[in-house]
């Protein structure tokens, strides 16, 4: 895979991108800049969708208790329950809503039952900084989440096959960055389509489209990472971002496909 021809267009004009593609079991396939820190947006929630599927092993959180949505921050834009009628969800719909369509209001219900400061941070300090909020003030965190692509694939390869993490990610509807490669329902690829099954989650906000996910073709799984940001207040480089995250996807695809 020839990243830095995917990547140049962008990296010319301003872009930063932390992106690594790693085989499981095996090597890394290709990387640029991995332990860079760069703003990662909705990704981030997989930290807390690794603590509460934490808990729940444990026996510290009952995936049936009931979570009511007035007990974390009220927000908008992505997610479903600020939508629905129903006021109390259990813990494991919560984590659902997340992994489904980045859930903002779910997420902080959830934040607020584990805590923020029990999230778990990767090893070069990838994190979820924050609530979810419409608005940051100077007293909030700068931003939502950071993270480099390293430790995110780290994190998906750490996860064991059993893992409801996986389970809430495998309902991810946003197939429009990497994922876009892999021909597959948005709204339905639990199992394998033609040999192919993904697990994703993606993180978009002004200046970041971010995807990060396990992708299996045929049996063999491989793990992604690829973060790319620009300056929300200069030039817009949102298509462009797309166009170099699709085409890792395409390269991710062909090479799997020519193992296999």
């Amino acid at each position: 895979m020839d990243l830095d021809r995917l990547l140049r267009p962008t990296l010319e004009r301003g872009a930063a991108w932390s992106v690594q593609v790693r085989r499981a079991g095996g090597g890394v396939l290709a990387q640029h800049e991995p332990e860079r820190l760069v703003r990662t947006a909705s990704v981030g929630k997989l930290f807390l969708l690794q603590r509460v599927a934490e808990l729940i092993g444990s026996g510290g959180l009952d995936p049936a208790a009931s979570l009511d949505r007035g007990s974390g921050p009220a927000v908008a834009d992505s997610g479903l329950w600020q939508h629905l009628d129903v006021e109390r969800l259990t813990v494991a719909d919560a984590a659902r809503l997340v992994g489904a369509v980045s859930d903002n209001r779910a997420t902080n219900v959830l934040l607020a039952r584990v805590g923020i400061d029990t999230l778990p941070v990767g090893e070069r300090g990838s994190r979820l900084y924050d609530y979810v909020r419409d608005e940051r003030g100077p007293a909030d965190p700068p931003t939502l989440s950071e993270g480099c692509a390293a430790d995110l694939v780290d994190l998906l390869l750490g996860l064991p096959d059993a893992s409801p993490v996986l389970d809430w990610v495998s309902l991810g509807v946003d197939l429009s960055m990497v994922g876009s490669a892999f021909g597959l329902d948005p709204l339905a690829h639990q199992g394998p389509d033609r040999g192919v099954r993904l697990w994703s989650k993606t993180g978009t906000s002004d200046g970041v489209r971010a995807d990060v996910g396990l992708v299996e073709v045929d049996g063999q799984r491989t793990a992604y990472a690829a973060l790319g940001s620009w300056r929300a207040d200069g030039e817009d480089l949102r298509d462009e971002i797309l166009t170099a995250l699709r085409a890792i996807g395409r390269a991710i695809l062909a090479s799997q496909r020519a193992d296999a």
